[in-house]
């Protein structure tokens, strides 16, 4: 399957535009767990998880046991396991590497400012589809980590009743307290409302597919959540002076990802163009989970030719994909123009591969169009700024006429009171 080469963007404009996360279908079912999860408890969760997984758990098997994680450390590869720890290394001190730090000025008999609390519990979510991503553990649990989370629970789906031995090991090198055998909406519904067996988390954070996107976006408000991401996708803009077998390889990437994944190249190069869609074929040919790699490059991808690199980059603002590579020559004089990305890959040696797994920056990012507004999963997920106030007896009488000027403005005369009567003279 070749990628398509449209000659503009309005002509792509099909793939351009991702639908987001609306779904009335799903989103009715979602609710309905929900709801059956907020007042079944225990019961309603492991009813759920008989019903779509086949797994059958109580509340002595609702969690990964100590033998289970003995298990599963035997079962990894070392070198898996050696490779695992320098990426939770890289990605610890990146997520540490500034100070939480609280912000509180006093001048003139005024403080002000806020101070900074990290939140109690944590939920992180881990997909448990087509693919053992035990990476997106260490992208959950270690940000709430080196936020100084005190409880940390792993969600993710169990098969037969068992989780996969990477994603376990994973989520005991990071810290993670507890390992739950639930995913799917039920395992978000728990986590946010609490049952007998799982406590409530203040913060819900981690990727999933459309049904547990939808449990997060109904049960915010109950817990604080990271963001509403969808399907993977990358965008890529290169000049004709990049290697096709790189640029292909990096579509085939985040292709393979997913059938609703979406890859997308720009360039200002059509015969650069054409070496790509070539490459793309034969790579494609050789890849294992070639089937899904192929259907998404089909229905999601393309390359789009640009006029020059000013209208790719006004293109990518608009997209604002969830990864953004820079694969010129001048890619640093290219970022200060580029406003809206989850993450950004700068230049022909840095695959959007080392973000997903080792560099440090999360790979929890923003997709659909939502980076305009959403950011990557960070320390700050995990934090709350709580202001603080205090007033010395000379700062409130500087203060106190315009105060209660404005409290009467607005009609509240209790509000202008507490001022006045704590105002020398004033109290009855």
């Amino acid at each position: 399957m070749k990628l398509k080469i449209y000659q503009s963007a309005a002509e792509a404009a099909a793939i351009l535009t991702r639908s987001g996360i609306e779904d009335e279908a799903a989103a009715e079912t979602v609710r309905a767990i929900v709801r059956g999860v907020r007042e079944g408890g225990d019961a309603a969760l492991f009813s759920y998880c008989e019903k779509f997984d086949g797994t059958v758990l109580g509340k002595d098997t609702l969690y990964v046991s100590p033998v289970e994680i003995e298990e599963a450390y035997a079962a990894v590869d070392a070198g898996l396991l050696e490779s695992m720890k320098k990426a939770a290394a890289n990605i610890f001190a990146y997520h540490s590497r500034r100070p939480v730090k609280d912000d509180v000025v006093i001048r003139g008999g005024r403080m002000t400012g806020y101070v900074m609390r990290a939140v109690e519990r944590a939920g992180i979510y881990v997909p448990g589809g087509t693919a053992p991503l035990f990476s997106s553990v260490m992208m959950g649990v270690l940000p709430a980590k080196a936020a100084g989370v005190g409880h940390i629970v792993v969600a993710t789906h169990a098969k037969e009743g068992k989780v996969h031995p990477a994603i376990i090991v994973a989520a005991d090198l990071c810290g993670a307290e507890k390992i739950m055998k639930a995913g799917g909406a039920q395992a978000i519904a728990a986590l946010a409302y609490g049952t007998e067996s799982v406590p409530k988390a203040d913060v819900i954070a981690g990727p999933g597919n459309i049904f547990v996107t939808l449990a997060k976006k109904e049960v915010c408000g109950a817990a604080g959540i990271d963001m509403l991401a969808g399907p993977s996708e990358i965008l890529i803009i290169a000049d004709g002076r990049q290697d096709p077998v790189f640029i292909a390889a990096d579509i085939l990437s985040q292709a393979e990802h997913d059938k609703r994944a979406r890859a997308i190249l720009l360039t200002d190069d059509e015969g650069f163009a054409r070496a790509v869609q070539v490459e793309t074929e034969r790579q494609l040919a050789l890849l294992p989970r070639a089937e899904i790699a192929s259907y998404s490059v089909e229905h999601s991808g393309g390359i789009i030719l640009v006029k020059d690199m000013d209208e790719a980059c006004a293109v990518a603002n608009a997209v604002a994909p969830e990864h953004l590579e820079l694969a010129t020559e001048d890619c640093e004089e290219l970022l200060p123009k580029i406003v809206n990305a989850g993450a950004v890959f700068l230049g022909r040696w840095t695959s959007e591969p080392l973000g997903d797994y080792f560099a440090g920056p999360d790979h929890t990012l923003p997709t659909g169009g939502t980076a305009r507004f959403f950011e990557a999963l960070n320390r700050d997920t995990f934090l709350r700024k709580m202001s603080v106030i205090g007033y010395k007896e000379e700062a409130l009488h500087k203060d106190a006429e315009d105060v209660i000027r404005l409290a009467e403005a607005e009609g509240l005369f209790a509000h202008a009171n507490a001022v006045r009567l704590r105002t020398k003279g004033e109290r009855k």
